[in-house]
């Protein structure tokens, strides 16, 4: 056996022992944190938030997008014409003048599936924090876009929502500058976080890092996977959701 051997193995058997040993005792290298709220149950998109929230739901998931006159709305789209029928984006029109939905919109996990509304105008996320006070939110910021991040923090702030409304987004670079809008609100993963807290997991090196991230919000593999894209349709679909659930 090379000599180098006596002294590597026993030292990443140490270390295999001591990631397992912290990775089911964390608390004692990091300081827990408290959350507000305990959300198990997500509308995504928000969906008819009165619906929703019948659903029991603990948490609306929304987008939000900028009026050319500055409103924040609640949209997930930037562009109008699969919400709407009117190819113009968001920011090209004065909130009074957004188009109403259509009057049917196909469900975007459920294909073939159509969701119907009474109200069919576009919401203000303003409305939204004065009609559901104390619900937690998270709010999703798409685009690199510091007006809207700026607003959507301000009224974070002055509807005393710190706690409760929860920063999301897809791409760091847009996080950073959210969580320097407003640094009291609590953070989701980006999609790079999650694929380094991932990797580190695998390497063992997990229970030594420090996260910053107070919450993992995703879709649930076993739900989405009966309608996205089922097993029956084809081997690329099962191999997404293999992936997915992974």
């Amino acid at each position: 056996m090379s000599p180098l051997l006596y002294y590597a193995l026993p030292a990443l058997g140490s270390y295999v022992m001591l990631s397992f040993f912290f990775l089911r005792r964390p608390r004692l290298l990091h300081t827990p944190w408290v959350p507000a709220f305990r959300p198990r149950l997500g509308a995504h998109r928000g969906g008819e938030l009165g619906s929703a929230m019948a659903q029991r739901a603990d948490l609306l998931e929304l987008d939000c997008q900028l009026t050319r006159d500055g409103v924040v709305v609640v949209s997930h789209d930037k562009n109008l014409s699969r919400q709407t029928g009117v190819n113009r984006d968001v920011d090209s029109l004065n909130f009074e003048d957004l188009p109403l939905l259509k009057e049917e919109l196909e469900v975007y996990f459920s294909p073939g599936r159509f969701a119907r509304g009474a109200d069919r105008h576009m919401v203000r996320l303003e409305d939204l924090f004065r009609r559901f006070p104390r619900t937690p939110m998270s709010v999703e910021v798409k685009e690199q876009n510091e007006e809207l991040i700026h607003k959507i923090a301000g009224l974070v702030r002055h509807y005393d929502r710190n706690e409760i409304t929860v920063w999301a987004s897809e791409k760091s670079s847009i996080m950073k500058k959210c969580k320097a809008a407003n640094p009291e609100m609590p953070t989701s993963f980006t999609l790079s976080r999650g694929f380094w807290v991932l990797l580190f997991y695998y390497l063992g090196l997990l229970p030594f890092i420090s996260i910053p991230e107070k919450f993992l919000i995703c879709f649930l593999p076993t739900i989405i996977n009966r309608t996205y894209f089922p097993f029956s349709r084809s081997r690329l679909n099962q191999l997404a959701a293999v992936v997915a659930k992974w």
